[in-house]
């Protein structure tokens, strides 16, 4: 069975989008997904992203990691999907979709997405970390160099570890550049590798540098490997509302395999 796509970028965190708004692609067929998603053997993607219809909002997104399964949050994914229901002239300049960690509203600028990201409510702080959950869960830390980091390494020894154990966790690696700008390296789980850029890991690093008094500004821009996002927010006590995720998302190419 021949199965169209498209490919999507946000910052270098590539996706394969499937329109399956007729619920024609098994979703529970793993070794399928890991296969779309492989580098070398399929189309090659830190993950797979399925548009669905929904009854009460423009769409539903659908996330799998590239080792095949159903993952919680990804941003970039989400603002890609965004811009891929544009593309299908399911929406105009803006959105409201539902994801795995509830609804999400979007604004499209030229080629820059703005996602409304999740409240957070609570933020762990520790002895060398900070931890917090933007829709996916997420381990932040500073480290000097983090340009010649081994983040593999590193980022796995912490995502398997305690006290992550069975689920496992994001794990980002920071260093303050300015008041307003962080440059930031990421370890996703499910890609089980470093990822050029992540949404919910520039979130969470976000509100973590402002939680720990490292940002007094509410708009703060984090340097990934594939490029800058920024995120905005506004804080009430230890909580933080009204959070958006801001930056490209891009067609690459569209394709049948």
């Amino acid at each position: 069975m021949q199965q169209t796509f498209y490919k999507y970028q946000g910052t270098g965190n590539d996706f394969v989008m499937i329109d399956n708004r007729q619920e024609l692609f098994n979703k529970n067929n793993t070794e399928r997904i890991a296969f779309l998603c492989d580098r070398r053997f399929g189309i090659g993607a830190d993950g797979l992203i399925l548009l669905e219809n929904h009854d009460e909002f423009d769409f539903k997104m659908g996330y799998y990691n590239s080792d095949g399964n159903e993952s919680s949050m990804c941003g970039n994914g989400g603002r890609c999907i965004v811009a891929f229901a544009k593309k299908l002239g399911i929406i105009n300049d803006k959105a409201t979709f539902e994801a795995i960690d509830g609804l999400h509203h979007a604004k499209i600028e030229d080629d820059v997405v703005k996602l409304q990201m999740k409240d957070v409510d609570i933020i762990e702080k520790f002895d060398n970390h900070v931890f917090l959950n933007t829709g996916s869960p997420h381990h932040v830390q500073f480290e000097d160099s983090i340009e010649d980091f081994d983040i593999k390494t590193k980022g796995s020894k912490i995502r398997y570890g305690a006290p992550y154990n069975e689920t496992g966790s994001n794990v980002n690696f920071v260093k303050k550049i300015s008041d307003a700008i962080f440059a930031i390296r990421t370890y996703e789980r499910g890609v089980e590798d470093e990822t050029l850029s992540c949404g919910t890991g520039v979130t969470a690093t976000a509100l973590a540098m402002n939680y720990l008094g490292e940002t007094k500004q509410n708009m703060v821009t984090l340097k990934t490997q594939g490029g800058d996002l920024k995120v905005s927010f506004e804080r009430n006590g230890d909580s933080y509302h009204n959070v958006w995720l801001i930056g490209p998302a891009t067609f690459v190419f569209k394709g049948e395999i």
